[in-house]
């Protein structure tokens, strides 16, 4: 920031908003640019441009914003726009809504061409939160409702970079100076990257979700986490107020970090546990392979009636994915899945001789202690005693997989990314950001059988409002 008012709030201002193919630096293009520069509280230029991404643009983004493939068939290249750009944001704080999607499709498409922005960033989403932290809604509609701004071309660059411009206009005139310029102040504030990392890190990262990597000396990878915002996490490593000695480690030994934006939580997960079983980082112990791992199995009775005569256990990895409706729990051991049967049969009275898992003649031990109704000594029915088996263990089933095959799960981000996480029996094969990758992974074989993706998934089915998915043997979308 080159000067600040008596106020404490920046002179030299740029409200700037972008329209995209997608929400995805890495993988999507600008579309459209629009800029309103302010000096000393006065509109001194608004400038726009269409812009030729080329790539074409998706119909759900063209129905969105208006801007058509047609409109930028023959609009500049950002490389024609770059030195123009450049000049209009030269030295002035960038104010923008969800600042760092438009600030990191900035810096992508001008590191494209070799050439360095950076600049101070202001994000009035995030100043309207702390302004206003009674509401719970701070995107640009809600905005422009409760401070009754109007928009004449709303999702154009230029219309939403007008309506900053007014945000700010109305906050200057209604919010106390010293409170503005302290919201200000805090949002602006520098912050610290160790020495061995690249001065501009915090710039470079996302707000957006994902999952990141920490590499050491070598580059050794040290770390893999994931986070709904990457940049607070990534940078929270390096806050200087941790005091486990852990973290700060961690710390002094990063020399290179990277990440992939996700389009939601389900995509850095899913993207999370698979890095984590390949690549196997030092640091993430809490999260190592589930090689001991086993599951209930329940054997069926004789008569072939569907009710459990006894219980086994069998290793993770030998589990058969088209019949975990026989498997119950997930357990890290043997020693903790043995310890979960002893608890059922002793809160359920059910006998460990019956069960197969004690041995000798005569009754079982807990039938001496009045704690078995007599199933190893003929006093219970085996169809009795196995009917209260299979309900004892229902809370603990594992779940079949609910579609009718491989499928693309559709995951929609805030910002319009799309990711299609490509699935199939509870494992997870990738995901695909365009028809080539979904092609890829339509025949990819399937992974055995994961702990982590399992509960992963079976979580977000469970809990979704709304499955949104397509059919990869049959085309069919679902929703």
């Amino acid at each position: 920031m080159d000067a600040a008012d008596a106020a404490g709030l920046p002179r030299n201002l740029a409200f700037v908003d972008l329209e995209t193919t997608g929400g995805n630096a890495a993988h999507h293009r600008i579309t459209e640019v629009g800029i309103v520069l302010v000096r000393d509280g006065e509109l001194v230029e608004e400038w726009s441009s269409l812009v030729n991404p080329e790539c074409r643009i998706p119909g759900y983004i063209e129905e969105f914003t208006g801007i058509s493939n047609e409109m930028v068939a023959n609009a500049p290249r950002f490389a024609d726009l770059a030195a123009v750009i450049a000049e209009k944001l030269a030295g002035a704080v960038f104010v923008a809504h969800n600042a760092r999607f438009d600030y990191s499709f900035l810096r992508t498409e001008f590191r494209r061409i070799d050439r360095r922005f950076s600049a101070k960033v202001l994000c009035t989403v995030k100043l309207s939160r702390r302004l206003f932290p009674e509401h719970a809604r701070h995107n640009l509609d809600a905005v422009m409702v409760r401070h009754k701004l109007a928009c004449a071309a709303r999702h154009r660059a230029l219309g939403d970079a007008r309506v900053l411009w007014d945000f700010w206009s109305k906050l200057r005139l209604e919010v106390p100076a010293a409170r503005l310029g302290g919201a200000v102040e805090t949002l602006l504030g520098a912050t610290a990257v160790p020495p061995q990392l690249p001065a501009d890190l915090a710039d470079d990262l996302p707000e957006g979700p994902g999952v990141y990597r920490f590499f050491g000396e070598g580059d050794v990878l040290l770390y893999v986490g994931k986070s709904v915002s990457l940049r607070t996490r990534v940078l929270g490593h390096f806050a200087g107020e941790h005091t486990a000695a852990k973290e700060q480690r961690l710390a002094r030994q990063v020399r290179r970090v990277d990440w992939v934006e996700t389009a939601g939580e389900l995509g850095a997960l899913l993207r999370e546990a698979q890095w984590i079983k390949t690549q196997q980082p030092l640091h993430n112990r809490h999260l190592k392979s589930h090689a001991e791992s086993v599951t209930i199995v329940a054997d069926a009775a004789e008569d072939g009636g569907g009710a459990a005569r006894g219980v086994r256990l069998a290793p993770i990895d030998a589990v058969d994915p088209a019949a975990l409706s026989h498997c119950f729990g997930l357990f890290r051991s043997r020693k903790d899945a043995h310890k979960a049967i002893a608890d059922i049969a002793r809160a359920q009275s059910l006998c460990l001789k019956a069960l197969g898992l004690e041995e000798g003649p005569g009754s079982c031990f807990a039938y001496q202690l009045g704690r078995c109704r007599g199933a190893c000594v003929g006093k219970e029915a085996p169809a009795l005693h196995a009917l209260r088996l299979q309900l004892a263990l229902s809370s603990l089933r594992l779940k079949d997989w609910p579609f009718p095959g491989r499928i693309a799960l559709r995951e929609r981000g805030g910002n319009g990314g799309v990711d299609m996480h490509v699935c199939d029996a509870w494992g997870y094969l990738g995901t695909a950001q365009g028809a080539a990758e979904l092609d890829d992974l339509r025949a990819a074989p399937l992974p055995p059988f994961d702990v982590d993706v399992y509960r992963i998934l079976a979580r977000y089915v469970a809990h979704a409002t709304r499955l949104d998915w397509h059919d990869l043997r049959t085309g069919v979308e679902c929703a």
